[in-house]
C-alpha cells in the first residue's frame, strides 16, 4: 500500500508500483477509437506510462501536455496516458490542445489495471480512481523506472522518466 496526499489529507492505494527490474503486468485498456489494447500493441517500443487521475484536472492535464512535448522527438518511445477518463474525454482533450504524441487509454472496460499497477485509490474522495504515477518500461516490458507521486498536486519528474530510457530532457 502506498500513501499520497490530497487536500491536506493522507490517502492510500491498493498496493505498490511494480518493482524496478520486474516484468510489467500486461494491460487491457481502451484507446480513443474505442479499441481494446494491451502492451502487445507496442511490442518492441519503450513505454512511458503516465498514470493520472483525470485529464480534467490541472496538474494531470499539464503532465499530459508536457509528455506530448517531450515525445515529439522520440521515435522508439510511446507515451501512454492511463486513467478512468472516458475515451471521448481524452480525444476531446487531445484535439483542444493539439496533442499528437501521447496515447490516451481508459480503464473503463477492463478491471484490474489499478490493482496490478498498485495505483487504485482505496479511500477518500478519489476512491476508485488512479493515484498519479509514472512507470517506464523498456522494449521488453521490464520496469526501468517508477515514480509514485505522493502529493497529488505535484507534476512528475519528467527528466528522471526520460533519463531511465537514456533520453535527454532538454525542452526548456
Amino acid at each position: 500500500m502506498s500513501i499520497f496526499r490530497f487536500e491536506n489529507s493522507v490517502h492510500h492505494t491498493f498496493d505498490e508500483l511494480p518493482d524496478i527490474g520486474s516484468r510489467a503486468p500486461d494491460v487491457s485498456l481502451v484507446n480513443t477509437k474505442l479499441q481494446n489494447v494491451s502492451l502487445a500493441n507496442w511490442t518492441g517500443k519503450r513505454k512511458i506510462m503516465n498514470i493520472i487521475v483525470s485529464v480534467d484536472t490541472d496538474v494531470c492535464a499539464r503532465s499530459v501536455i508536457e509528455f506530448d512535448r517531450y515525445a515529439a522527438d522520440l521515435h522508439d518511445v510511446v507515451i501512454l496516458c492511463v486513467s478512468y477518463d472516458l475515451p471521448f474525454a481524452f480525444r476531446r482533450f487531445q484535439e483542444q490542445h493539439g496533442l499528437k504524441n501521447v496515447i490516451g487509454l481508459s480503464a473503463i472496460r477492463h478491471a484490474g489495471f489499478g490493482e496490478n499497477y498498485g495505483v487504485q485509490i482505496i479511500d477518500g474522495p478519489l476512491a476508485g480512481m488512479f493515484a498519479r504515477a509514472v512507470v517506464v518500461l523498456d522494449e521488453n516490458n521490464t520496469v526501468v523506472h517508477r515514480e509514485h507521486i505522493d502529493e497529488i498536486s505535484t507534476e512528475p519528474n519528467y527528466t528522471a522518466a526520460l533519463r531511465a530510457l537514456g533520453v535527454r530532457a532538454n525542452k526548456d
